[in-house]
């Protein structure tokens, strides 16, 4: 697929457009940081492949004259407000709705990559979306609510070996065959708080009392696999430095450690890209201030080398 033949997935209506931004209100982590370590260029061409309400993608855009941007999201109501975020852009903005593991841009180079890979507060904090357990919801998950998998067809179908490797490998749960073998005990389970108490009544009471609710690794377990993340960031690692053009740069923000691992391999490994972050970039104490949920964000970046400097 050729991205310079292909609209935006969203439609356009002026008359709602502007709920629709507000109704995805998402405060963008590591704004700043990201746009200064990206040097956005005059007529630059951008891909941003998590637009989310596009919070990212207007920086870039208003960073420099001529900018072109390309914004991709498996969220339709995220690109609705995307579309509306961008709208003074309108005739240099692509929109596309969908896996950013499935993306192909064709021939089209880009100056600067973005990803931003957490899960955005519209999503955390709508409970119908079934992200969070602070309110009863529907063990839903999706991120692309066209797909069929949900959480609440891993927890109640998957066997418990099954969902102890989940709870074990995607957050990193250390008491993930207990809290399996609960789960699996008391299903079927209808909504987000319901499991949530469930969890909490299998770990013993130093463990349940401890600094995080002691469902949070599991539930973040069950957003990675019903979306599958780490398989297409692996894939998105896998093609981007392809995607960019000699000196164009990559910043990609990650949330908890299998993410931040990921990334810091490949960009360490992959000989066509220069690290320019030694360290991860984190939000400063003035962003903390007015956004929490920046705390647990890392930013990294990378730089295609030079054919020249490649080749010597």
């Amino acid at each position: 697929m050729d991205i310079s033949n292909v609209g935006s997935g969203v439609p356009h209506d002026s008359n709602t457009a502007a709920n629709r931004e507000t109704d995805f209100a998402h405060v963008s982590v590591l704004c700043r940081e990201l746009i200064g370590g990206l040097d956005v260029r005059a007529g630059g061409s951008y891909l941003d492949v998590t637009v989310g309400g596009g919070g990212h993608s207007r920086s870039i855009l208003a960073a420099a004259a001529d900018v072109c941007l390309w914004g991709i999201d498996r969220d339709e109501q995220a690109l609705a407000a995307a579309r509306s975020r961008l709208s003074a852009w309108e005739n240099r903005v692509v929109l596309w709705h969908g896996n950013f593991a499935d993306f192909d841009p064709g021939a089209t180079r880009f100056d600067g990559i973005v990803a931003d890979l957490g899960v955005s507060s519209p999503q955390l904090d709508r409970p119908e979306r079934g992200f969070s357990f602070q309110h009863e919801a529907p063990l839903d998950m999706r991120m692309d609510r066209t797909q069929s998998l949900t959480a609440a067809d891993i927890v109640n179908h998957w066997d418990a070996d099954a969902l102890a490797d989940v709870f074990y490998h995607l957050g990193e749960e250390r008491l993930s065959r207990r809290i399996a073998r609960a789960v699996v005990a008391q299903r079927p389970f209808a909504s987000t708080t319901a499991l949530a108490e469930a969890i909490a009544r299998s770990v013993p009471r130093k463990y349940r009392y401890g600094r995080i609710h002691p469902a949070t690794r599991a539930f973040q377990a069950l957003r990675i696999a019903v979306n599958g993340e780490l398989d297409a960031l692996d894939t998105l690692l896998a093609r981007a430095w392809q995607w960019l053009v000699p000196g164009g740069k990559i910043g990609i923000i990650s949330f908890h450690s299998l993410e931040d691992r990921r990334v810091k391999l490949c960009f360490r490994n992959c000989p066509e890209l220069t690290v320019l972050t030694k360290k991860p970039l984190i939000a400063a104490e003035d962003e903390l201030a007015t956004n929490s949920r920046a705390r647990s964000a890392k930013l990294r970046i990378a730089m295609r080398v030079e054919t020249d400097a490649r080749e010597q």
